[in-house]
């Protein structure tokens, strides 16, 4: 498992602006992980979810879903880095996010993240973070997103 930096406080935290913070261990992306994505969103699109008719694409095969890579991101943050000295974080959103290249389905994944920015707010900070999301061998990012949080003092 990827090394897991400790950020103690919000004044720690903008310190990192414009820092990585790590990279994340490579997780594979099954095609049973890629079915059950789809089943629970319904998103069943056949690109994803029939390996045969997608060998005819010029993928060769199933790809994964673009919201699905977006939410490793979570899983793969809970690896690099923990906070403390907070009372509690919030998701707030996204600024942006792009899908460069796809994620064959089979594909090992992971993450590089970056403090992007660290705001003011009332009670406590707004935090943005670049993750960008790689696959072994892959010569463009499968993911680039723009994370916000809000971090409470208090």
């Amino acid at each position: 498992m990827a090394d897991q930096v400790v950020i103690n406080g919000v004044d720690e935290l903008r310190a990192k602006v414009g820092e990585e913070i790590g990279v994340s261990d490579w997780r594979e992306v099954t095609q049973e992980d890629v079915d059950t994505f789809a089943r629970v969103t319904g998103d069943d699109q056949w690109i994803h979810v029939d390996p045969e008719r997608a060998k005819d694409t010029p993928f060769g095969g199933t790809i994964v879903h673009g919201y699905f890579t977006l939410a490793l991101i979570p899983r793969f943050s809970y690896d690099l880095y923990t906070m403390t000295g907070v009372a509690f974080a919030l998701n707030y959103g996204l600024d942006k996010v792009r899908f460069p290249a796809p994620l064959p389905t089979g594909s090992k994944v992971r993450m590089r993240l970056t403090v992007g920015g660290v705001d003011d707010i009332p009670g406590g900070a707004q935090v943005k973070m670049i993750a960008t999301l790689e696959r072994e061998g892959g010569d463009k990012p499968v993911c680039v997103a723009e994370t916000l949080a809000r971090v409470y003092t208090g």
